[in-house]
């Protein structure tokens, strides 16, 4: 699962071969579902790449209100290819989302540590995510996204069982040409490699969305 993450930075994503377009000005230490975030699309009409504000908390195009009964801020890997809320989005609305690091939650008996995980270059994640179109009999339009989840490797599987599928540039190219066939996609949504990954604790801080600083991000020595 991906409940939380965090995007600052310079804008510097590398993966030269995407030509990826100049990213709008963005930071949030503590981002939180609901809250509109960049992502990175094939544009529906020229299908070239560009960026787009999407809220974060899928809403298919089918809903008809935008209050989904249903948590969609993560697209289970598994049979996304056949869900009713993914199928569409998963073949023909594909989008990345870049992260800083993201947040992941341990249960305990005294309660729930958060832990903070970024990448060990210092650089972006590149989350698998899905978009959809949503329009209201008024007129009201939605552009909205989840992130693809899958099981987790085995450094984040000692904090929780479901990670962010992560991608490296030649999957994201993959997973923004619209001509990719369904084998291929499916065979991204694996595990990142731990090597390339960090894990510390931090505060509880993080757990309120109101708390959006850098010290989020402090790493704490656990008692």
């Amino acid at each position: 699962m991906c409940g939380r993450f965090a995007y600052f930075g310079n804008g510097a994503f590398g993966y030269e071969s995407l030509r990826i377009p100049l990213a709008p000005p963005f930071q949030s230490y503590n981002i939180a579902p609901s809250q509109n975030i960049p992502a990175l699309m094939r544009s529906p009409l020229s299908r070239e790449l560009e960026w787009a504000q999407l809220r974060w908390g899928l809403i298919p195009f089918w809903s008809k209100t935008k209050q989904s009964q249903f948590n969609l801020i993560n697209a289970r890997g598994e049979g996304i290819d056949s869900k009713p809320s993914f199928r569409g989005p998963f073949r023909y609305r594909r989008c990345i989302v870049f992260a800083s690091g993201f947040y992941e939650w341990q249960k305990l008996q005294a309660g729930r540590q958060p832990y903070f995980i970024h990448p060990t270059d210092g650089g972006f994640f590149a989350f698998a995510g899905l978009w959809d179109h949503w329009e209201g009999e008024g007129g009201e339009v939605v552009l909205s996204c989840a992130i693809v989840t899958t099981r987790a490797n085995q450094k984040i599987a000692a904090i929780h069982e479901r990670m962010p599928v992560i991608l490296h540039e030649a999957g994201c190219r993959l997973w923004l040409d619209a001509g990719t066939e369904k084998k291929p996609l499916l065979a991204l949504l694996q595990p990142f490699s731990e090597d390339c990954m960090e894990v510390y604790p931090v505060s509880d801080r993080v757990n309120n969305p109101v708390n959006n600083a850098r010290d989020c991000l402090e790493p704490i020595v656990l008692g």
